[in-house]
């Protein structure tokens, strides 16, 4: 029994090793740019008449520096959303850090967080106008591999937009959130 016990810690020394290894190739040899695209419904919540639900288009570009992490931006159209007393029509970019954990060979799940910088377009009881500002935002989904550079995921994203209507009044400002469900492509480079 005591001849069996080193050959039982070599084998878990030999097996951790070939899983750091397996860790770092990954992290090595996944690095790159990708880009993509997200089609999916937006649900416009608040407490005041821009509740709606639209569609969402969404354009990605991003970087990869390893399996694990990645600087993503992005360009959204969040469509025409409200009532006929209050309307806007919101459009923005993003920047997010995107951390990303391979499951199997062909499925990984990724969350990600960062900055909005949006424009919207009102009209908010015959009162037109536009507001320029920036929110946070976090999101998390799941990625299948088609081929080793194609993917095709699901995700959820929430985001906290605030709208400044200054020309209705001093002290206009609509807390609304933006709450994102899609589903999009991805093709690595």
């Amino acid at each position: 029994m005591k001849k069996f016990i080193p050959v039982i810690a070599g084998s878990i020394a030999l097996a951790s090793l070939s899983g750091v290894a397996k860790a770092e190739n990954m992290a090595n040899n996944n690095s790159g740019l990708y880009v993509g695209g997200n089609y999916g419904y937006l649900k416009v919540e608040s407490d005041d008449d821009f509740d709606d639900n639209n569609d969402v288009v969404q354009g990605i570009v991003g970087y990869r520096f390893n399996s694990f992490l990645a600087l993503e931006g992005s360009y959204i159209d969040f469509g025409k959303y409200g009532g006929s007393a209050a309307n806007a029509e919101t459009t923005g970019y993003t920047a997010a850090l995107k951390g990303t954990i391979p499951i199997t060979q062909t499925v990984e799940l990724f969350a990600k967080a960062g900055q909005l910088w949006h424009d919207t377009d009102y009209n908010i009881a015959s009162v037109k106008g536009s507001s320029d500002d920036r929110s946070l935002f976090a999101g998390a989904g799941v990625n299948f591999k088609v081929t080793e550079n194609l993917l095709v995921n699901a995700q959820y994203t929430w985001y906290d937009v605030d709208l400044n209507a200054d020309n209705v009044n001093s002290d206009s400002s609509f807390d609304t959130d933006f709450k994102q469900a899609s589903v999009g492509a991805e093709y690595r480079f």
